[in-house]
């Protein structure tokens, strides 16, 4: 079964994602991850998604749903996929059961991570990404993780759109946007939602509990 992880920027979703890749034998689909592979091969369209990201804007619909349609048709995995980051809108919602029947897939599980913004704010200015593995770290929490990590710390990078002034931005913009969505998904039996300002191995338990059921 296929699952959509969603909550506000620095939620934890990619930490989560992550686990659940390792738990469960799932393939963690971001959007996120899409959009700076694309950047980082420095295509006309990576440099015009690389200025839309660094104002704290959000990369149009089209783009993200041809990045997302690609992917999907690429994978081997079949339902075993972790949606980290979308839909953020309920356009997209849409978008992705219309993708996901194409291919003769579903939706298993929906978890919304509630996060408040004052710790939002605190996670994402810690926030270290590695470049080579895509493992999130926090400078202020993960200092041994950091300094342990396998692939070497300097691999480790903040984001550019990753300042007080963007996060608030990409916040309430999120909020916004999001409302209609968490909205549309609360319907649904499959929709749950977690206290993401708890601690990591907590968030993680209660989304084992999730899959597990």
């Amino acid at each position: 079964m296929n699952v959509i992880l969603f909550g506000p920027p620095g939620a934890g979703k990619g930490t989560q994602a992550q686990f659940v890749v390792k738990k469960h034998n799932y393939f963690q689909l971001s959007t996120g991850n899409l959009l700076r592979e694309e950047v980082k091969l420095n295509t006309t369209l990576g440099k015009e998604i690389e200025k839309l990201i660094s104002n704290g804007k959000f990369v149009s619909d089209e783009i993200v749903n041809a990045l997302l349609r690609q992917s999907i048709n690429n994978l081997k995995f079949r339902d075993r996929i972790i949606f980290d980051g979308y839909p953020r809108n309920v356009d997209q919602a849409k978008n992705l059961k219309s993708i996901l029947s194409a291919f003769n897939q579903t939706i298993g599980h929906i978890i919304f991570l509630n996060v408040d913004r004052d710790v939002i704010e605190k996670r994402i200015m810690g926030r270290m990404t590695c470049e080579k593995c895509h493992m999130t770290m926090n400078e202020f929490f993960n200092k041994e993780q950091i300094e342990l990590h396998p692939c070497g710390k300097e691999f480790l990078k903040k984001r550019k759109d990753d300042n007080i002034e963007v996060v608030i931005a990409r916040y309430d913009k999120y909020m916004e946007s999001t409302k209609p969505v968490l909205d549309f998904y609360s319907k649904n039996a499959n929709f749950t939602e977690i206290d993401g300002a708890t601690e990591i191995e907590q968030i993680s338990n209660k989304i084992n509990d999730v899959l597990n059921v």
